[in-house]
């Protein structure tokens, strides 16, 4: 099911940090973190190449991989506060998109029971399905909201005569009852697609989707507070999914369905660390890196980041929690604090 490294090419850890193995619970007891790879494109329908997206996550940096990023703006380091493994791949072959799913999804539930907040690293987004799935195990069904970040609803009835693809994962979700349909937040929509019939069906389950004219009109910030509030009325824990074609394909070129239009890096890695430092995150993963379409590895670059950005988020959730009870998110933090304040010169 698992290995002890990576699918494809070089066997190392997510910017260095231990290596643990899904076969053996020894090696991860205590992990708050555990990274996972799904290398799966099985699922694509136009571009394929994601499933050496998690190589591409875990090896792009220009700094050593020596498990530290001490984080400037939040003044944590999330592999160092936190205890972060990488389990490697799961072994997706895919030939095979239902046993694939069922691998993913009996790994994520395998570290949410031991207590650790799962990382995937994907592949496609038909990843989101086992993903969620195996955290709403441990969680409780339907008591799991999802913030998704994508350019797609990925709510489509059927990919090409089959129900499993990465336009559809979102659907099943909600098929299942592993999530409500009214706790489930998009931002980023837009472009052509999906057609009135499967915009109906959303309206229908009470979905909210926050396409890109009313995230522009409004404010992204605006958009993420009212998300915040539904997305924790009922529920107990919230699951991310950030497919970087949210990002406008000018910043993130790498991904097998480019949408033009899209957020900025900036906004989505304010967005993710926000969530994390204020949500009571349960998983998450990244998707839709495509490495052989990317440019000097900038879309890498962001998956990175975006995977560096949520776990110092949560690390600055707990570290705040720890110091400050008071409340669900701990102490407040001042965006427009200078970097350097309260800092004293050497002597």
């Amino acid at each position: 099911m698992a290995r002890m490294g990576n699918m494809y090419g070089p066997d190392a850890t997510f910017l260095g940090v231990p290596k643990a193995d899904l076969t053996e619970p020894g090696s991860w007891v205590g992990t708050d973190v555990l990274i996972i790879g799904a290398p799966f494109d099985g699922g694509t329908s136009h571009r394929p190449g994601a499933r050496f997206g998690p190589q591409a996550i875990r090896f792009t940096d220009y700094l050593p991989h020596d498990g530290s990023r001490p984080h400037l703006a939040l003044g944590v380091d999330p592999l160092t506060d936190l205890r972060v493994a990488d389990a490697g791949d799961v072994e997706m072959p895919s030939g095979d998109i239902e046993l694939s799913l069922r691998r993913l999804e009996e790994a994520v539930q395998q570290a949410c029971q031991a207590g650790a907040l799962p990382a995937i690293l994907g592949g496609d987004h038909t990843i989101a399905l086992p993903d969620a799935t195996g955290v709403a195990h441990h969680v409780g069904w339907g008591r799991l909201s999802v913030i998704h970040f994508d350019a797609h609803a990925d709510t489509g009835d059927t990919q090409f005569g089959s129900l499993y693809g990465h336009g559809t994962p979102m659907r099943r979700l909600i098929e299942s009852g592993a999530v409500r349909g009214d706790r489930f937040l998009q931002i980023g929509l837009r472009g052509y697609w999906p057609e009135p019939e499967t915009l109906d069906w959303m309206a229908g389950r009470g979905m909210r989707s926050y396409e890109m004219t009313e995230v522009v009109a409004r404010g992204l910030d605006a958009c993420l507070t009212e998300a915040f509030t539904i997305a924790t009325d009922d529920c107990d824990a919230v699951f991310l999914s950030v497919d970087v074609d949210v990002v406008d394909p000018g910043m993130a070129p790498g991904t097998g369905t480019p949408e033009p239009g899209g957020l900025t890096t900036r906004q989505l890695l304010d967005a993710v660390r926000r969530i994390a430092m204020e949500m009571p995150l349960a998983g998450m993963d990244v998707v839709e890196v495509a490495p052989p379409y990317d440019h000097a590895e900038i879309t890498a670059f962001l998956a990175n980041r975006v995977v560096l950005e949520v776990l110092s988020g949560v690390a600055w959730r707990r570290s705040s929690q720890a110091t400050h009870p008071g409340g669900p998110g701990g102490a407040r933090m001042d965006p427009a604090a200078p970097l350097l304040e309260g800092r004293q010169p050497p002597r």
